[in-house]
């Protein structure tokens, strides 16, 4: 487990320094490339440091996997919907559908090109919608599955065999937070730079999102012995999350600590309260067995 880790970081941390300065001399849209082959890096110090990805699960179990499949598949959207509506519940005056997000990371002439396609903003937004609960899953499945491979199908089981289900999931979710602390800093990935305490809060702040999406992953992983289920669900989750930011001002500040994304500290709920069921039902399933 430590050759993994240490292989891991240390390119995944380097990849994200090259980001970090591709951002610092404009040349983002090059960084936002690097960072595909990033999620791979898990994969890849699985096999680097020495270990098989054989046993994860890699052949599609369709039909016995339907309803996980399903859940994998539809929950990001529900419970970043409802993340996003609590959000807009504490700050209204931050819903925005003029496009500003859009005007912001693709330029002033964006909104013109969507008019000559026959669309509004307020459309693209719901064609965005349309996209996260049809294709987009499984398209961003074949991307998501170079993470998973690498803290579901690898760290997770060592984690949980070493402290236990419970702290397994802690840890890793602390891992796979601080895997992403680099471009926290570099770049204000997810939260931006515009905060009280960057980067620290923000790196803080995003274990709560990795802890309690990484149970999630891992529940359904432990569900399916099929590795594709955790990369269906890691995909939406970043599918559904480019959404919520399309709908919201840009000039938050600090606010944006707490949303409209699912990593903000209000918008996190759902994916808390889920986590939070899955945790006690594991808890009755340990004392039921203890008893037999």
């Amino acid at each position: 487990m430590e050759k993994f880790l240490i292989w891991t970081f240390t390119f995944s941390w380097i990849i994200q320094a090259g980001v970090g300065i591709l951002y610092k001399y404009d040349l983002e849209m090059i960084g936002r490339f690097l960072m595909i082959p990033l999620m791979y890096i898990p994969l890849i110090g699985v096999l680097v440091s020495g270990n098989k990805l054989a046993g994860m699960g890699w052949k599609p179990e369709i039909k016995s996997n339907i309803k996980y499949i399903l859940i994998a598949w539809f929950s990001p959207a529900i419970l970043i919907f409802i993340g996003v509506v609590l959000y807009f519940l504490f700050f209204p005056s931050h819903f925005d559908l003029s496009g500003e997000y859009m005007v912001e990371i693709a330029g002033p002439k964006v909104l013109e090109q969507l008019k000559e396609k026959g669309l509004t903003y307020g459309k693209y937004i719901i064609v965005s919608i349309i996209n996260c609960l049809t294709y987009a899953p499984l398209f961003n499945m074949f991307v998501a599955v170079g993470e998973e491979a690498g803290w579901r199908g690898y760290l997770y089981p060592k984690l949980k065999e070493k402290y236990g289900k419970i702290q397994g999931w802690l840890y890793g979710g602390i891992i796979w937070s601080i895997w992403h602390w680099p471009i926290i800093w570099f770049i204000g990935y997810e939260y931006g730079k515009d905060y009280v305490g960057f980067p620290v809060v923000g790196m803080l702040l995003f274990c709560i999102f990795t802890t309690t999406s990484g149970i999630i992953c891992d529940w359904l992983y432990e569900r399916t012995h099929c590795i594709w289920v955790p990369s269906i669900i890691h995909g939406a989750i970043n599918a559904s999350a480019t959404v919520t930011l399309a709908v919201c001002i840009t000039n938050v500040g600090s606010k944006r600590l707490l949303g409209p994304g699912p990593m903000g500290l209000i918008s996190v709920i759902p994916f808390v309260l889920f986590s939070i069921v899955i945790i006690i039902q594991e808890k009755k399933k340990e004392k039921n067995s203890l008893k037999n």
